[in-house]
């Protein structure tokens, strides 16, 4: 399933990757790549310390895995889009609606080799 056409532009060592995962049948996986694609990324690419989205899906039993890594600047640009509390996660109710389930946290880590 091909579903965004975004990049991370400009990665580089020392950014921070925010990493979240959610399940959803075919249709919900194509419904929430199109919700993506047009509210969370435009707004997304408007704040400060945000360097870009991959949206990824894989087959996963009868569903879809889909996993959004996000690169930031730094954890003060992150906290500044999440919140104090940067490990829960930031799903609006328009997005679970298309989802079976959604990890309640998100991982980050630090990008040491990029290319």
């Amino acid at each position: 399933m091909r579903c965004f056409r975004g990049a991370l532009r400009g990665i580089s060592d020392g950014m921070i990757l925010r990493t979240w995962s959610a399940r959803a049948t075919e249709s919900g996986a194509a419904q929430y790549c199109a919700y993506f694609d047009k509210t969370p990324l435009p707004e997304l690419r408007t704040l400060p310390g945000f360097a870009g989205a991959l949206l990824v899906t894989r087959p996963l039993g009868e569903l879809v895995e889909i996993t959004a890594h996000t690169s930031w600047e730094s954890m003060d640009a992150i906290r500044a889009f999440a919140g104090e509390d940067v490990t829960t996660a930031k799903v609006e109710p328009e997005a679970l609606a298309v989802l079976t389930d959604s990890d309640p946290a998100v991982v980050h880590r630090t990008v040491v080799v990029s290319g």
